[in-house]
């Protein structure tokens, strides 16, 4: 006795046409039997994967995908410019940037973010660490961290009363330039000038003149600021 109590009307049964997959490609698709082409289907896949297996290296064998992709043979061959002259290109690490399959334009990214973001950032510390360094030799100089936060309170009060902002500045941003400050304020601007004939200032007053030129304050002139330096050692001595 049959399992299927609805027997169907065999003369009345209609056949249901099996559709196409819209993804699947028409040449794997059988219309007379409405089935997939298995056996092309394979076949195709088999074709693409060696197709596949000589443009990306798949034996562990990196080098020829690196060069397709444009890295040099070696690493003294990438071309870095190093145009703002805060650095020069590092052998060793060129050759640690090649073994990883770097391109010419990923090394020149990678010396160009340098510039931009970690150059910075060390000469902040740098000059963080030294601004330090001067305020321990001030400490130091004017018995100890209370006696000194009272002097460069004072110092404060007097350079912002007789000098130029901007002198005041260029002043207050190294330990010479407080001390030289120092000797300002204690008047010893009276003391016996001791300028020599190859000096371009003969007065605590011709030195501050010097100070407010721009070559000085804005430029900061190397030749010029060591005149200011020097005739302030001639004055006040060190």
């Amino acid at each position: 006795m049959s399992d299927n109590l609805l027997t169907p009307d065999v003369e009345g049964e209609t056949t249901v046409a099996v559709m196409k997959p819209d993804t699947l490609p028409e040449k794997f698709w059988d219309r007379q039997t409405g089935e997939i082409r298995l056996d092309e289907l394979i076949q195709s896949y088999i074709a693409l994967e060696k197709k596949l297996s000589t443009m990306v290296p798949t034996d562990g064998d990196k080098s020829r995908l690196y060069k397709v992709l444009g890295v040099p043979d070696s690493p003294d061959q990438y071309d870095v410019k190093c145009d703002h002259g805060l650095f020069t290109p590092d052998t060793e690490l060129n050759t640690r940037l090649h073994a990883e399959g770097f391109t010419p334009q990923q090394v020149q990214m990678v010396y160009d973010l340098a510039a931009e973001r970690l150059v910075p950032m060390i000469l902040e510390l740098s000059a963080d660490f030294k601004a330090d360094r001067e305020v321990e030799k001030l400490s130091a100089a004017f018995g100890g961290p209370s006696s000194w936060q009272e002097m460069s309170r004072q110092l404060l009060a007097y350079g912002k009363k007789t000098l130029p902002p901007d002198v005041l500045t260029n002043l207050s941003s190294s330990y010479e330039g407080v001390m030289a400050l120092y000797r300002m304020m204690k008047g010893e601007d009276h003391a016996s000038p001791r300028i020599d004939a190859a000096s371009t200032a003969t007065n605590e007053n011709d030195l501050r003149s010097m100070m407010r030129d721009p070559k000085y304050w804005r430029e900061k002139d190397p030749v010029f600021v060591s005149k200011v330096t020097d005739g302030f050692k001639q004055i006040y001595g060190q």
